[in-house]
């Protein structure tokens, strides 16, 4: 069981703030760090300085980090066109070494397309749209140098690109695809992805979320064995009782309530937490830090439970 630092940072960040808890990830042993790809803060209005772009972000900390992996949880459709999308990934990748893992939804935050003027068509197009985009983006990606890519598509085509830069990874970076879908989702991510992310999801609902992107798999003739399977889940940790609710009380939060579908706990609740995930079927954890400022949980979190969850395999 790997776990990974996982972060929200349009609730209120600067770079050196998010620069910050990636280097702390880094040196407590996490598996990786990732960040959310948001415009607009959940809740009120406030949320200084504002939203940061997560792949000028991410570009940032390629250079800023050495051998931590990076990626989102996850970039939506709806922000992107696939063309140039595809070119910032691959150049991303290129600067932090081959470290880069890409995230990608459907999008799902009206408001955020409201204040910064973008389109946020009904449910079925979106997931259209982000099919399409899956489609081009690994085409691109794949495309022998030299060669040129084309795709008509429904919403964008593509006309004898060059499909340059290439990404460091080979043959792309690992893509990931999430949600709580049933039939579609599940379905593109037999195809296109190579990690499968269940997103918040209480204790109970684990297994039959696994299930159906197992059988997803097996629908195509994929091994499902090849598909990483991980969920995000609020972190609140603390050696004691006592740090738990007050760091629960820090994000405004009820440990009880955090217990069903978070990773709330002292160290040895937790142990036998990932247990219990991992005897559902998950690989990873994405451990969503919602006080940045609290550095010294990642580093309590990471020398208490990295290298021990690393035997569950």
């Amino acid at each position: 069981m790997k776990l990974r630092i996982f972060t929200e940072p349009q609730q209120g960040a600067s770079y050196d703030q998010i620069l910050a808890v990636a280097q702390t990830a880094e040196a407590a042993g996490f598996d990786a760090f990732f960040r959310s790809d948001h415009l607009l803060k959940m809740g009120d209005a406030s949320g200084l300085p504002g939203p940061t772009d997560a792949w000028i972000t991410l570009a940032g900390l390629a250079r800023d980090t050495e051998s931590i992996r990076l990626g989102t949880l996850v970039s939506p459709v709806t922000f992107y066109q696939p063309g140039p999308l595809a070119i910032a990934v691959a150049q991303v990748d290129a600067m932090s070494g081959g470290r880069i893992e890409f995230g990608f939804g459907a999008g799902w935050f009206e408001a955020e397309h409201r204040a910064y003027g973008l389109p946020f068509p009904e449910l079925g197009e979106r997931m259209s749209r982000m099919e399409e985009a899956l489609e081009q983006i690994v085409g691109l990606w794949t495309t022998p140098e030299g060669d040129l890519y084309s795709h008509s598509g429904s919403f964008h085509s593509i006309v004898e690109s060059p499909a340059l830069p290439k990404p460091a990874q080979s043959p792309y970076p690992p893509i990931i695809i999430g949600g709580g879908g049933k039939k579609r989702t599940p379905a593109m991510a037999a195809r296109y992805a190579n990690e499968f992310n269940l997103p918040f999801t209480d204790l109970k609902n684990v297994a039959a979320l696994v299930a159906n992107a197992q059988r997803a798999c097996e629908n195509i003739d994929r091994d499902p064995a090849t598909m990483t399977m991980s969920a995000a889940v609020v972190l609140c940790a603390g050696p004691d009782d006592v740090s738990v609710a007050r760091r629960a009380a820090t994000i405004g939060r009820e440990v009880e309530e955090m217990k069903t579908s978070g990773f709330c706990g002292t160290f040895s609740e937790l142990q036998d937490r990932a247990g219990t995930y991992h005897e559902l079927g998950l690989d990873r954890l994405y451990l969503q830090a919602l006080d940045l400022s609290d550095l010294e949980q990642i580093s309590e979190v990471g020398a208490a439970l990295v290298e021990p969850l690393r035997t569950l395999s």
